[in-house]
């Protein structure tokens, strides 16, 4: 049987993370990231809206707030010295109204709580640096950004590969054990079943995270906690960019999601989304019926703040799936990030409810899973 130091299931952008930042940590280890895809990302990291964000509305001292924070000084550094394709564009965070003032300035207070500065802009000030936006008082946040993830993430795997990292796609993990030396798994491969030792297991497998844990032996049931499917749709919008920054209206008052805002990618299309649709399995399609109302929903909300908004141009472009541990019209959940300080069993990590900023903070999530590691 074949023995590893570590074995990594899920190679979206948080499992190629900690691969890269534990090859970095320990040359000498032996590492296998495997993934149940015949790629890498190809899920929740590849279908989201490629923005580096910088920590806004986290409550202050949450996972969320301290590793956007360390994850996104990171990323910027990390996208420098690897030629990561990005940008420091900008945010602007909109209100239709003077009433909605205070809210912002609540924003503005949560921003700085999180060593997060956030300019207040009269409308005057949001005409300047938007003209096409409508809005009476707005915020801007200069350190959002945007990146190419599937570039980061193509490197990220690379570094690590050259680390000696074996990463192994159309690979499924079937069940783990747990022994005295770590973990006996069994694995599905495309040359059938595998089976190897590892002294440690990590489980970033996104949103297969809670039915991974539910196959590793020693782990009782009721640490596995339930997820909550909210997808979001994205519509691509043609022609020339109205806008040169990232535009958001005020979020909801849960924060399960930050309404529907446009952003650029690199190449500077235009792009809105995401809605919040709560669903009861993983599915990214969309009838045909429904998007005809999806459709509607999305001009409405668009035209609040770009009353310029051309219809004819707007069209449908992708989904993605957010794992909430949190359901609709709950408070939104910090990462759950569990050693066996919670759980009990040595060598396992598990990574629940990795949804946005965990694309920003993904390097610090690492750092944060590899000081767990070797402390347990």
């Amino acid at each position: 049987m074949e023995s590893f130091d570590h074995c990594i299931i899920g190679a979206g952008v948080i499992g190629l993370a900690i691969a890269y930042k534990l090859s970095l940590e320990n040359p000498k280890a032996n590492i296998l990231l495997i993934e149940s895809h015949n790629t890498f990302g190809s899920e929740t990291s590849s279908r989201n809206s490629e923005v580096i964000h910088a920590g806004i509305y986290y409550p202050q001292n949450s996972l969320k707030a301290i590793l956007c924070r360390q994850g996104k000084e990171q990323l910027y550094d990390f996208c420098q010295r690897y030629n990561v394709p990005h940008k420091t564009i900008g945010k602007l965070i909109i209100a239709k109204n003077t009433d909605d003032e205070a809210d912002l300035v609540s924003i503005q207070k949560n921003a700085n709580k999180n060593s997060v500065e956030l300019t207040l802009l009269d409308q005057a000030a949001c005409q300047n640096l938007e003209p096409e936006v409508s809005a009476k008082v707005g915020l801007y946040s200069a350190t959002t950004g945007i990146i190419d993830s599937h570039n980061y993430m193509q490197t990220l795997l690379t570094l690590a590969q050259q680390q000696g990292v074996l990463f192994s796609p159309n690979t499924q993990f079937l069940k783990a054990e747990k022994k005295n030396d770590g973990f006996h798994l069994i694995l599905k491969t495309q040359d059938g079943d595998y089976k190897l030792r590892c002294r440690s297991l990590i489980n970033s497998a996104g949103l297969h995270a809670p039915a991974v844990a539910n196959n590793i032996d020693a782990l009782n049931k009721l640490h596995i906690p339930q997820y909550h499917y909210c997808r979001g749709h994205y519509y691509s919008y043609q022609g020339k960019a109205p806008f040169s920054h990232l535009i958001y209206p005020m979020p909801s008052k849960n924060t399960v999601g930050l309404g529907i805002h446009a952003t650029l990618d690199m190449s500077g299309q235009v792009r809105f989304g995401p809605d919040t649709q709560y669903i009861d399995h993983i599915n990214y399609n969309i009838s045909e019926h429904d998007q005809v109302a999806k459709k509607e929903q999305f001009i409405l909300a668009i035209q609040q703040y770009y009353p310029g908004l051309k219809s004819e141009n707007l069209q449908l472009g992708y989904s993605g799936i957010r794992p909430k541990l949190s359901a609709i019209d709950e408070v939104a959940q910090d990462f759950m990030i569990q050693t066996s300080a919670e759980h009990k069993v040595s060598g396992l990590i598990n990574l629940f409810g990795i949804e946005s900023p965990g694309l920003t903070a993904s390097l610090a999530i690492a750092d944060h899973v590899i000081n767990k590691l070797f402390s347990q």
